[in-house]
């Protein structure tokens, strides 16, 4: 019989607006098509997208199922699906259509890797498939990371930073510099690979960096910008200031001999998702053999409103990761 008129526990957005919209629901239970895998879902990542997501920034079909990363066990596998089979622990990336808030989550097989649990646990590899397969492709793929060159991160002690200074770290690179908008961020910053953490209004003191990442936006993409060493690079990969975008002049970048790119996991996953999960693989493989550090707080599901309340405020450090089937 089929499963598709089942019904599973999920976290839904019926509207866009505050955390306090998202509402526990029953759902179909979604079904793999070709090159799919579904997966029984135990921990989902809680990221700043979800908030986009529900603020309605990213425009989704309602009620929406958030949820960009997942770990679990493989439910089933579509056609033409190989290397994977049922009961195999995994880490999936669900950016490309979301889900990962509910008891199962289909996704492209490109973008699951499996796990050896006995060394990584679940609710550590759900950490992993967003932030670090990022820090990853926005450090390698996009800057070009050559061994040597120096590093600024914004945001360092946020989910994404905690993994940016080890991953130049891993990559080759020199100095390595995060900032954060608190001197309470400081120690927890410094213990993610970074050579020297400071306050954002420290930065104009920092010196040149060739390669700059920022996340955060508004002034702090300005100053970013300023910062760059001739043939410098920086990587633009959110506004989580919610300020208003910031115009760069293409003569500046001409004359100044810089280069601004863009970066969005999601619409990275769908167009190449065979290297996204190829950058996966890696970001699995480093947290396997101890390389990769990932601090994991976990919440049960139902405290997804907390979840997203903290990640709104900015007052996490390290990754929130959702229980979604209690163990």
């Amino acid at each position: 019989m089929s499963n598709t008129m089942q019904k599973m526990k999920a976290v839904t957005i019926p509207e866009f607006g505050p955390a306090e919209v998202l509402r526990e629901a029953a759902v179909n239970i979604p079904e793999p098509g070709p090159g799919q895998v579904a997966i029984d879902v135990a921990y989902a990542g809680a990221n700043f997208a979800e908030i986009l997501y529900r603020q309605g920034v990213v425009d989704v079909p309602l009620p929406f199922v958030p949820g960009i990363e997942i770990s679990g066990h493989v439910r089933a596998v579509g056609a033409e699906v190989a290397g994977l089979t049922v009961g195999q622990p995994v880490a999936a990336l669900t950016i490309v259509d979301s889900g990962g808030y509910a008891e199962v989550a289909v996704t492209a097989a490109d973008l699951v890797v499996p796990l050896d649990e006995r060394s990584l646990s679940l609710a550590t590899a759900a950490a992993l498939p967003s932030n670090s397969t990022t820090a990853f492709l926005v450090l390698d793929r996009v800057a070009r990371i050559e061994p040597g060159e120096s590093v600024l991160v914004h945001a360092a002690a946020g989910g994404v930073g905690s993994q940016l200074g080890q991953a130049a770290r891993l990559l080759g690179a020199g100095r390595v510099v995060g900032t954060v908008g608190s001197p309470e961020k400081i120690a927890t910053a410094t213990a993610f690979g970074y050579d020297e953490v400071i306050l954002r209004d420290q930065l104009a003191d920092a010196g040149e960096f060739d390669i700059v990442v920022d996340m955060v936006g508004g002034p702090m993409r300005r100053a970013g910008l300023d910062r760059l060493a001739p043939m410098g690079r920086m990587v633009v990969m959110g506004n989580a200031s919610g300020a208003e975008d910031v115009g760069i002049s293409a003569n500046e970048l001409w004359f100044s001999n810089k280069t601004v790119s863009g970066f969005n996991l999601a619409a990275f996953s769908a167009a190449y998702p065979a290297d996204a999960g190829t950058a996966l693989r890696r970001a699995v493989a480093a947290a396997t053999n101890g390389d990769l550090r990932i601090q994991v707080e976990t919440l049960p599901l139902h405290q997804v409103i907390e979840a997203h309340r903290r990640i709104e405020s900015g007052s996490t450090t390290g990754k929130l990761v959702l229980e979604v089937t209690p163990a």
